[in-house]
């Protein structure tokens, strides 16, 4: 196995921080493997693990509505796949 001898530094929000680090923890893992787990799917995958790009107006639009407590909210994504079906 490699050793771990290189470092990352970065300069991030703290409630960002404490945010992301709350879901870590959730999962069972620490910031430092979670960092891991993204480095290896940008090695594996040959890029950045998910799509990146500035939302379209109907996005920003529906999460504007959320924030503002309108609209409808599910507790999964079934819930929501089923109020589309019924919706037909």
């Amino acid at each position: 196995m490699a050793t771990k001898d290189d470092r990352i530094q970065a300069r991030i929000e703290p409630e960002l921080k404490l945010a992301a680090e709350a879901i870590f923890s959730k999962i069972g893992i620490s910031s430092g493997e979670a960092i891991r787990m993204f480095y290896s799917q940008v090695t594996l995958r040959g890029g950045i693990p998910f799509d990146v790009r500035i939302p379209n107006k109907a996005t920003i639009d529906a999460m504007d509505e959320l924030d503002a407590g309108e609209g409808e909210r599910f507790n999964s994504v079934n819930d929501l796949f089923e109020s589309m079906e019924n919706d037909d």
